[in-house]
């Protein structure tokens, strides 16, 4: 008898655990660990994950797996081990945590279907049988007939038949129409009866007697400028066979890559390299920081990284902070490495996520470079791990599991014993001292690659700028140079760290501000559609004309937005032409290459945006940036506000004077003595970095103590204060002496999508019970969970505390 251990898909504490099945003999052969099942649990069928096969067990009354649903696994055995690892790490389920792995196409309803991928292929008489000359037979075709799985399976690992999945509502493959000649013979004959006025027909059939294998109809229309209308006549002559042929969504499809070789190393890349090399030919694990400042040349330590492990015969994860906001990206790793590179971020569809994905399982790609979930890349034998920009907060997934893709990377480099890369010019204070530590290794590019120096930061005191009369958002200084580089053609990047119009609209009379009824939060006015629009529930108004309170028509909007500062540029500089780019002009898809594409091609002189534009961007004739309220982000309740703030400046100013051209930045604030600003501008990373440990060290935050956040939320408010006080009391009672409970307290949102929010935290040094101590918590509040809609989250390592 053969037993599966199966995660079973109910998220509930009580279901948080292996259950035993027996597999059918029909399955005995071919089923693995890895693969998805469909089980009965209680009155209804589940689908659920085979995590280990064993030869008994201790469970008197067995059921029987209903279906397998996959021919080959999906989750690899490390995979399988990692979900087993985040699930105790982040105190999620584990059935969470082995689906957040994989591709939304797999988590939908779908069927599946078998399809044959040669014709003149050895099959055996059952599946020879089965096809009868279909290219497709459905999965409940196959089940009837009882072939069995194991020839199947053989057939797959053969490269002769696939499994394909198709979502119920969505399509999740694409196929492209493509037309052959039937005879070539028959071609022939037919030419001398083709009437003399039916060009188009002759020419079709001329070209394949020329050319008698298959091509896609769209290129031989293009090709033969003719129409479907003249092919159809064709076919239903008998002479040309049209039919439908699945590929691979590309979303790079109609770009050629142009190839690139290894450049040479300057003598600070080749000493960095060299311990990198040396862990990839040892098959060691190191953990190394490569800390470097912009434009220095990482990426290129990378690219030659790769190609040593790929050497190897091993493979290569490559993340990036939201990589479509990068093309560039995509253009270095495709250029370098072509068809090995498979690429995962948010801005591509479903089906194009999974064609993606299926590269990698299929062993067709050898590089994956993507956003945070590509670290899940199915992978079994990783040679490199590299996370550029390493300090980006987009590397902490939000919702449970609250993974950390750095975390993620390492329990992977210890598996594969390969080398991981933590990439930044600013990173965080917890990696750089780690490194400082010897926990990690540090390596340092201090130099630009072209030797230019960094460029000239000047920082303008807005208060000084309003006493001089100067009531615009853009100081006289910026102004100054704006004009400048307008004449001379160079191109300007400008950084507002907001979206919209502005950033509340208030009554002058009443003082009443336009909230949102769903959240604690005021509504952003966006002036291209005359709305306000909350930006946590995406609840919108139109613009009023009057105050809804007192009627009033003094109702004006304050702040500033991005749109409110493209219409301000082009006001004062109206012979500039200008792209914004926010999450409003770049919603749609390509979106933002293209614009990123007009501004490359010198279509536009100023580039305005928000935290999009601070990161991998890299252009030649980019001479001027200018940051407009530095000072932003420095006030918001968060300890990291200072470091962020530094971070996000040294980016940016990075995007100047990259190459022959000089650059210089413009930084607008209202606290020109913030240590933050004074550091950014000087470049001093060591300096700042000094400055906020010990800063960190006072207050008791990390890296010195480490953080738990838990946040209740509930309809009900009393009820949220009640719960969090509750846990608050349990906790100080299981706690060390040393530990600190914060709170209870208001989330500095209070209430998002009506659902009230309450928080506390938990400051501890070395806490060895927490996780049980939490996860006890967590039982107690099952039933509430359950059946109250109460909802409690644990973050141990929060990076938004908002």
């Amino acid at each position: 008898m053969t037993i599966a251990s199966v995660i079973v898909d109910v998220p509930s504490m009580a279901i948080d655990h292996v259950f035993d099945y027996r597999v059918p003999e029909r399955y005995e052969d071919s089923l693995e660990e890895g693969m998805r099942v469909i089980i009965p649990f209680g009155p209804r069928k589940v689908m659920g994950f085979v995590v280990k096969i064993k030869p008994d067990t201790d469970v008197v009354q067995l059921k029987e797996i209903h279906e397998v649903m996959d021919y080959t696994p999906v989750l690899t055995k490390e995979l399988l081990e990692l979900g087993t690892w985040i699930a105790n790490k982040t105190l999620s389920f584990q059935i969470t945590s082995l689906q957040v792995m994989l591709p939304q196409v797999l988590k939908a309803k779908y069927k599946k279907e078998l399809w044959l991928l040669a014709e003149e292929i050895e099959l055996t008489e059952a599946l020879q049988t089965l096809f009868a000359g279909r290219v497709v037979v459905s999965f409940e075709e196959i089940e009837e007939r009882n072939i069995p799985y194991s020839q199947i399976q053989k057939a797959i690992k053969d490269g002769n038949v696939e499994v394909r999945y198709i979502v119920k509502s969505k399509e999740t493959k694409k196929k492209i129409t493509w037309a052959q000649p039937i005879d070539v013979l028959q071609l022939e004959e037919a030419l001398i009866d083709i009437p003399k006025q039916a060009k188009k027909q002759k020419a079709i059939v001329e070209f394949f007697l020329h050319n008698p294998e298959p091509v896609p109809m769209k290129k031989l229309m293009e090709r033969l400028n003719t129409t479907r209308s003249t092919v159809k006549s064709l076919t239903e002559r008998g002479l040309i066979e049209v039919f439908e042929k699945e590929v691979y969504r590309d979303p790079y499809e109609n770009r050629d890559f142009e190839r690139t070789e290894p450049l040479p190393l300057t003598e600070e890349q080749s000493e960095a390299i060299t311990p990198i090399h040396r862990s990839i030919k040892e098959s060691a694990h190191e953990v190394f920081l490569l800390h470097g400042v912009t434009g220095s040349g990482k990426t290129e330590v990378y690219l030659q990284s790769i190609q040593k492990a790929l050497d190897k015969g091993e493979e290569a994860i490559v993340l990036v902070p939201e990589i479509s906001l990068t093309p560039q990206m995509v253009q270095r790793f495709k250029g370098r490495f072509g068809s090995e590179v498979a690429v995962m971020h948010s801005g591509l569809s479903a089906g194009e996520k999974f064609d993606e994905w299926r590269k990698i399982l299929r062993k067709e790609v050898r590089v994956v470079v993507g956003a945070r979930s590509a670290i899940f890349a199915p992978f079994e034998n990783l040679g490199i791990i590299i996370i550029d920009e390493e300090h980006e907060n987009s590397y902490k997934q939000d919702d449970t599991p609250r993974y950390h893709a750095r975390d993620i990377a390492i329990f992977r480099g210890e598996y594969h014993q390969c080398p991981v890369i933590l990439g930044s010019a600013t990173p965080t204070l917890e990696t750089f001292a780690r490194a400082k530590k010897g926990v990690y290794q540090l390596l340092t590019l201090s130099k630009r690659m072209n030797n230019q120096s960094m460029p000239e930061v000047e920082i303008v005191d807005m208060r000084k700028e309003l006493h001089q009369g100067n009531r615009s958002m853009f100081s006289f200084p910026l102004q100054e140079r704006i004009r400048d580089r307008l004449q001379k053609h160079e191109q300007i990047v400008l950084l507002l760290n907001r979206r919209g119009y502005s950033t509340f609209v208030m009554c002058r009379d009443c003082g009443t501000t336009m909230q949102c009824p769903h959240c604690d939060i005021s509504l952003t006015y966006h002036r291209k559609q005359e709305r306000l629009k909350c930006h946590y529930c995406s609840y919108e108004i139109p613009m009023p004309q009057t105050c809804p309170e007192c009627g009033s028509e003094s109702i004006r909007y304050f702040g500033t937005g991005t749109q409110k500062v493209e219409e301000s540029l082009q006001q004062t500089f109206p012979e500039a032409r200008i792209i914004r780019m926010d999450v409003d002009t770049t919603r749609r898809k390509g979106a933002h290459e293209k614009l990123l594409n007009q501004f490359r091609e010198g279509k536009a002189d100023i580039l305005l945006g928000t935290q999009m534009i601070a990161k991998g961007l890299d252009f030649n004739n980019v001479t001027l940036v200018g940051v407009l309220a530095a000072d932003s982000m420095l006030y918001i309740p968060d300890f990291r506000s200072s470091e962020k703030t530094f971070q996000l400046l040294t980016q940016v100013s990075g995007r100047a004077g990259r190459h022959e051209l000089p650059g210089e930045v413009v930084v607008q604030t209202y606290t020109p003595d913030h240590y933050s600003i004074e550091m950014a501008s000087q470049y001093q990373y060591d300096d700042f970095f000094q400055y906020e440990m010990r800063m960190r060290k006072r207050f008791q935050y990390p890296p010195y103590y480490f953080l738990a956040l838990v946040t209740v939320s509930h309809p009900n408010n009393a009820y949220v204060v009640q719960v969090t006080q509750k846990i608050v009391k349990s906790l100080n009672h299981m706690s060390m002496n040393r530990t600190q409970i914060l709170g209870p307290t208001p989330s500095p949102i209070t209430r998002i999508k009506n659902r009230y929010r309450y928080q506390c935290m938990i400051k501890y040094k070395n806490e060895p019970n927490l996780y049980e101590n939490m996860k006890s918590i967590i039982q107690q509040y099952e039933k509430e969970i359950q059946s109250k809609d109460l909802q409690i989250s644990i973050d141990f390592q929060p990076t938004q505390m908002m």
